[in-house]
Formats: C-alpha cells, structure tokens, sequence
C-alpha cells in the first residue's frame, strides 16, 4: 500500500497547534472535536498512512491537560437514535465512549444532555449515570437561538444552562454523533467562564474539510461524498477571503453560523478572537500530506466507494435517490466512474463466466483475484480464501479447507438450522479455517496473514448478506457490491 501521509508529524504539528490556542486564551479552552476520536476510518482511506486512532493518540500526548465532556442531544435519546455504523443507540454510546477514553488514561469528567425539555427517556438515562457515578448536567432549548443574540447570550439563555465544572486547561466536548450539541455547550461554558472571571477560549477541530487544499481537490470531494446524506457542501470561506486575501476550504454550515458566532462571542468576550469560520479551526491534517497523488487516487476510490454504498441503500430501502445524483456529479468532478476500481471489471467478467454471483480483490501488491459462487462456499468465501492465499503465498490450486470439513457444516446449516442457503458465509468459512489450522499448517499460514488485507478493495456482483459485509468490514476491507440482489424476490434477510 502507497503511503501518502506522515502521520507523526500530524501528530506532532497537531498537538503543537492546540498549545498555541491554550495559550492564545490563557490557559483555559473548549475544544469542540467533531468526526470520529479514535475510529476515523474514512480519514486513513482518503489519507493512506492516517492511523484510525491518530486524534487520540494525539490528545494523549497532552493527557495531562485533558478533560473529556461528552455531549448527548436528550431529543436523540428519547427517539433511541441509532449509531449506524454501530447498531447501537446514542445513550448506549456515551457509556462506550466513556469506558474507551478511560481505558486509555483520559479523564471523562462528565456527560451534558442537551436540549433537555424533560423527555422522560432523557431523565430514566440520567437516573442510569447517576448509578453509575457519572455527574451529569442539563442544558436547555433557546428560544431563537441561534441568531436571537440578545437572548442567547443573557441569563434566560446561556444564563440557564447549568455550569459543567472543569478543572483543566483543554476541555474536549465530544459526542456520539453530528447534532448532539457541542458547539453550544462550549458557547455555554465560556458564558459561564467569563461571568466567573476566568478567562477562556473556542476552537473547533474537524479533519474535513481540509481548509489549505483546493476546493475541488479529490480529498475535499470524498468528504461531501461522505456527507451527501446531509446535503451541504464545501465552499470557499468569504470571510477568511476578505480578511487575509486568501482562499480556505470550509463546510457552508460553519460559514452561515459564522456572523452569529462572532457575535455571541464578541457578546461574552467584548471582541472575536476570529475573523473567519478558518481562523476557528485547528485542523493540520493538510500540512501532513506527503504524497498528494497517493491522497488523490485514495480519494477518488473512496467516491466510488460512497457511490455503490448508496446506490446499495437505495435499492434496500427506496429512498436517497437524489443522493446518488449528488455522488455522480462529486464522480464527475474528481473525473472518475463506476470502473475507477479493476475489481469491478474482473468481478462482472468472472459472473458472466460462470453464470454465478462474483467477487474480485485487489491485493496490496495490485494483483486481482477473483471468487466464484459454489456448492460449499458463497463467492465472499471463495473470494476471501482466494485473497489470503494470494498474501500468504498458498497455491490457488490447493484446498487448504477439506470437503469433509465443509460438508456436515453446510448440512447443519440446511437440516437442523432450517437455512434455505446451505453455502458457507465468510465468518463461517474462517472458523473452519481456524479448526484447520490445527492440523494444516498451510490453514495457519492464511489465518496469520489475515491482516495484510486490510485496507483492501472488494467488488461483488450481487448485495452480499450482512454477516459476509460484517466480516470484511471486520477484517479491514472495503466492500463494494453491485447494486441488485442474487435472488428475485421481495424479502432478503
């Protein structure tokens, strides 16, 4: 795999800036950290050698001064608002945040449910952290918020949420999900600061928009790609332009709320520190970037990939039809197609072979291989054991899996689990790799080279099932799938 980010130096310029903001407000400063802590996967796709957890091990180089508050939106808890890429509910989400971010030394000092107007769901889960030890605070609705200044900013605004106390220098607000109000709680916090005589500072830290990369740039594109569901787009910062004379990438959100959060905190602070969304922003991901064709070419699979994903969820649900319109114009834009991946080509050819669903991978060392529906295996199976013979040296040719370990699986599957598919699924047919590689040193030597395929691409002819999509996802891989189903029929489970 091209590498095309340093991502120590990341790390090292990274933690550098946000001294440099603590100090700019002396000594005490409301981190509003958006995206992914320790679980940025769409950032180590679109900057290969991005570390999934290099924020947080960034924040643990400044472990010392950190204090954690996660933020919840009480309107999310009383819906049970679902983490997607999880399957858990947001309020579940907190108490696995916080039993992360305290097995690796940070310090959680408590949780803020936001928007409170006294959803009994929101009170039962501040009832449960309560139990739990976990101090909790309540913040409230607005009237007119955001652009009422005068009210946001006086006691029967700001005045009225309660006072989260912090003890350190750098406060990160963090929460499940977009929406849970971080922005607001820092505001709120530095309300309450300044009444207290204390001096204290904002600054918000998001990955992307990468604001020193062009607007266009296949980095930025991958980042609307990802967000096509919300319907925003990146644009040029006016009000960094007009101040500096120089043209910065930011999300239209964050310059629309722009004028109203320079006048909130030209109201707390008697002047705004900033005087552009850009100058908020902490972000040095765009100064670690060591290969900029390696990024772009990243990017552009990463569009692709959004593309299929999408068209996947239209076909499952019907819905998101205008998302897709976006993705072929984001498509356009970066000038790459459906084919940008070789899987895909290899992968519809194989089907048209066989007459049989079909999947193809990309190993790291830009080798296709291919997998093909059968009696015993479904094509992600043949396809995963095809790839791990491919970087693990084993001869295609060899059946490192015995029929007759194979077998009496697929006949449990059919008579005694009632499966109407009797072929193995990928989690399926690695455990029997695994009871293998007891006795097959050759199983062993696929088992070990597992992980050489993470971060590979794979295409499928048909929508696989969602344990074989589990278990790539699991095992690092990134999954495209044409967007029909294998079988003519109304319901697939």
């Amino acid at each position: 795999m091209r590498i095309g980010f340093d991502n120590q130096r990341y790390i090292e310029l990274q933690a550098e800036r946000i001294r440099e903001r603590i100090d700019q407000f002396g000594g005490k400063l409301y981190l509003e950290f958006g995206g992914k802590l320790f679980d940025d996967n769409h950032a180590s796709r679109v900057l290969p050698g991005f570390e999934p957890d290099s924020k947080i091990r960034m924040l643990k180089s400044l472990i010392d001064d950190v204090e954690i508050i996660i933020a919840v939106n009480a309107g999310d808890i009383e819906k049970s608002k679902v983490r997607s890429d999880l399957g858990i509910t947001y309020d579940e989400d907190v108490l696995r945040l916080m039993d992360i971010f305290r097995s690796m030394g940070f310090y959680v000092s408590s949780v803020v449910i936001t928007r409170y107007t006294g959803q009994p769901a929101a009170d039962a889960f501040r009832n449960r952290l309560s139990a739990l030890g976990i101090t909790s605070y309540l913040h409230y609705p607005i009237a007119g918020y955001p652009f009422d200044i005068d009210r946001i900013v006086s006691e029967e605004g700001y005045g009225k949420n309660e006072f989260i106390e912090t003890t350190r220098p750098l406060v990160v607000v963090t929460a499940p999900g977009p929406g849970s109000g971080k922005m607001a709680t820092c505001l709120s916090q530095m309300y309450h600061e300044n009444k207290r005589g204390v001096a204290a500072g904002y600054a918000k830290y998001e990955t992307f928009p990468i604001w020193n990369l062009p607007l266009k740039h296949p980095v930025n594109l991958a980042y609307e790609a990802a967000t096509a569901d919300l319907n925003d787009a990146n644009i040029i910062d006016p009000f960094h332009l007009e101040a500096y004379g120089e043209a910065t990438v930011n999300y239209n959100r964050d310059v629309e709320i722009f004028p109203v959060l320079k006048a909130m905190m030209e109201r707390i602070l008697g002047e705004s520190p900033y005087l552009s969304p850009t100058d908020m922003g902490v972000n040095m991901a765009g100064m670690a970037i060591s290969d900029d064709e390696v990024v772009r070419e990243a990017a552009k699979m990463e569009i692709v990939r959004r593309y299929f994903r999408t068209a996947v969820d239209v076909k499952r649900t019907g819905q998101g039809e205008e998302q897709i319109e976006k993705l072929e114009l984001l498509m356009n834009q970066a000038e790459v197609g459906p084919d940008f991946s070789p899987a895909r080509g290899v992968a519809l050819q194989k089907e048209e072979a066989t007459g049989r669903p079909a999947g193809a991978m990309v190993l790291p060392d830009g080798s296709v291989v291919t997998g093909k529906t059968g009696n015993l295996l479904g094509a992600a199976s043949a396809l995963l054991m095809n790839a791990l013979k491919g970087v693990s040296g084993v001869p295609d040719d060899m059946d490192v899996i015995s029929d007759d370990v194979l077998e009496p699986i697929c006949q449990l599957k059919t008579s005694k689990l009632h499966s109407l598919n009797p072929r193995l699924h990928s989690d399926e047919t690695l455990l029997a790799l695994s009871v293998s590689s007891k006795f097959s040193p050759e199983a062993k030597r696929l088992i070990d080279h597992a992980e050489k395929l993470r971060g590979c691409d794979a295409y499928f002819t048909v929508i696989i099932s969602p344990a074989d999509e589990k278990l790539y996802r699991t095992l690092g891989i990134n999954v495209c799938c044409e967007p029909k189903y294998e079988q003519r029929r109304f319901y697939h489970k």
